[in-house]
């Protein structure tokens, strides 16, 4: 287990590392996933990584290696173990302390020491956790207030649609029933038209009748007479 945070020393998120390093985000976790293979330790909350500055020393300089970056990753894993191996001694040393009492102000100052140093790593903890809770909430509200706005533009969208659809059909219908009513109207006039045509033919003809019929019978009438002169002039 690690011991080897300082006093009030700050953790980092993962978006908070990579601006720090200048990485991508994806290239964090893919470098702690290849530390953590080769059994680097990294603080935990639960399968969430929380880096400090140690940590995002070591990103650095996996990143400026000119080697290939898994040989660097396992001398640094290799680093970090002689590392905690001090501190496991020491606290082996504590232990003993006190199974035997304390010996001297420098055990305990030692061991307030390390308390310290475990009371503030919990407390950065803590720290980090509300503010990624807090982020977490505005995250949450945002998308809250987006997926809301984005519902209402989708509904006033819909309903201006179907207001304007309706408003158009309405027109169409109006002009409709107009140009029908116009072509009603031309149709009755042609057919009045047509009959007073028809009637006019018909007292033509009735006319052109009377008169071949008058002209007969004058044509009879002077054959008539015509006949009787003749006789006349015979005798």
């Amino acid at each position: 287990m690690r011991h080897d945070i300082q006093p009030n020393e700050r953790a980092y998120s993962t978006k908070e590392v990579a601006e720090e390093v200048g990485i991508a985000t994806t290239t964090v976790r893919r470098y702690g996933q290849l530390l953590e293979q080769n059994g680097y330790e990294f603080f935990k909350d639960g399968d969430r990584r929380i880096f400090v500055k140690s940590d995002v020393e070591v990103l650095k300089d996996i990143r400026d290696a000119d080697m290939p970056k898994e040989d660097r990753v396992k001398e640094i894993v290799q680093e970090q173990k002689e590392m905690l191996a001090g501190y496991n001694s020491r606290e082996i040393a504590i232990a003993d302390t006190y199974q035997s009492g304390l010996q001297g102000p420098d055990q305990t100052k030692e061991m307030f020491r390390i308390l310290v140093n475990e009371l503030a790593a919990t407390r950065e903890m803590n720290v980090q956790l509300q503010n990624d809770m807090t982020e977490l909430k505005t995250t949450v509200s945002r998308l809250k207030q987006d997926h809301h706005v984005i519902s209402s533009g989708v509904g006033n969208f819909s309903q201006k649609t179907h207001t304007k659809m309706d408003k158009m059909m309405q027109q169409q219908q109006e002009q409709y029933e107009e140009l029908l009513q116009r072509e009603k109207e031309k149709s009755e006039y042609l057919q009045k038209e047509i009959q007073e045509m028809r009637e006019e033919q018909k007292k033509e003809w009735q006319s052109q009748n009377d008169f071949n019929e008058r002209l007969e019978n004058t044509v009879k009438h002077s054959r008539g007479t015509l006949g009787k002169l003749i006789s006349l002039f015979r005798k």
